[in-house]
């Protein structure tokens, strides 16, 4: 797995086939899934989602400045759309038709993955130099987003059920103290929590991320440094602890709360899912890397995907003429 790993591009999906990067790559992607899913299902408001989506994160779309974290980028979020549909589809494929959540779900679910983190996102209005500095309290500013978003697709009334199931995306709500009273909407939660956390630790560049982008953010609001409230002493000190950190995920929240939904991707691949591996790989890089007291062999360069590289690549560029002409291509 390691090999396979290393021979990932950076801003490709676990399967090296989706560039993440893109948000009309990931759209295809996740619509083939559904149309095999849902042969019949309008994709209307999952396009609206992703139009939105990216004039959100590359700044264009009025009273938002644009993403501009690092490692909470447009990338992570796409990745977590798809991993979601993934998941979602292993699971009505896996289960009997009544345990199915059925279309209306799907579509709610993908939306809501798409914008978990739509509050880093500074409104125009805002005081604050940078998205990091909402860290502990994004959760809620995506579910307000979600309820201003949710109507103009045809889904107000899952407006409030979004802004509550989105918090099984963090922890500014405790899990249990989540008000969702249906058991379906609570699966549906589950997956949406499952897919954030295996889109980011399956990352081509997670443990470097971590070190450049996640460190970052986390020193902008206080948790890394020298602050009263900081976990974090050092890049160094966040990669120590990221075993131990993910075995709490993993026991708490993957195979614990969310009941081990996970399991479903391996129906969706019809086989072992490539996430589980590639993230068990990770741990035992950086858990060794971690007894050696050395990180040079942390040597990918991550990009974070926020707005100024959003729009760069959704620029068309300049037609060449002749052989090998191409029109303009998304950043790979």
């Amino acid at each position: 797995m390691a090999g396979l790993i290393a021979r990932r591009r950076n801003h490709y999906d676990v399967t090296n086939s989706v560039n993440l990067a893109s948000p009309d790559a990931v759209l295809e992607a996740i619509g083939d899934i559904l149309g095999r899913l849902y042969p019949d299902l309008s994709l209307h408001p999952i396009r609206k989602a992703f139009d939105t989506f990216t004039r959100l994160y590359a700044g264009t779309l009025p009273g938002y400045a644009g993403c501009d974290t690092w490692y909470h980028d447009a990338q992570h979020s796409l990745d977590c759309a798809l991993t979601f549909t993934r998941l979602f589809d292993g699971y009505e494929r896996g289960v009997g038709a009544t345990e199915q959540l059925g279309e209306r779900r799907a579509m709610l679910g993908i939306i809501v993955s798409l914008f978990h983190d739509a509050g880093y996102i500074r409104r125009t209005t805002d005081d604050a130099d940078n998205g990091a500095i909402y860290t502990l309290t994004h959760v809620k500013r995506s579910g307000a987003f979600l309820a201003e978003f949710l109507p103009t697709v045809g889904l107000a009334a899952d407006a409030a059920l979004a802004r509550r199931i989105v918090h099984f995306t963090g922890y500014e709500v405790a899990l249990d103290q989540i008000r969702v009273s249906r058991r379906k909407d609570r699966l549906l939660g589950f997956m949406m929590g499952t897919a954030d956390i295996l889109a980011q630790t399956a990352d081509r560049c997670y443990l470097e991320k971590c070190r450049d982008f996640l460190y970052r953010e986390f020193a902008l609001c206080g948790l890394a440094g020298d602050g009263p409230d900081a976990i974090y002493s050092s890049p160094e000190d966040l990669l120590d602890k990221t075993v131990a950190y993910n075995e709490r995920l993993w026991d708490e929240r993957l195979d614990g709360y969310f009941e081990g939904i996970h399991r479903y991707l391996d129906v969706h691949f019809d086989r072992p899912n490539p996430y589980t591996a590639t993230i068990r790989a990770h741990l035992e890089r950086v858990g060794r890397m971690s007894r050696s007291g050395r990180y040079d062999g942390l040597t990918a360069r991550p990009v974070a995907i926020n707005a100024d590289r959003l729009r760069r690549s959704l620029k068309p560029r300049p037609r060449r003429h002749g052989p090998g002409s191409a029109t303009a291509r998304h950043i790979g």
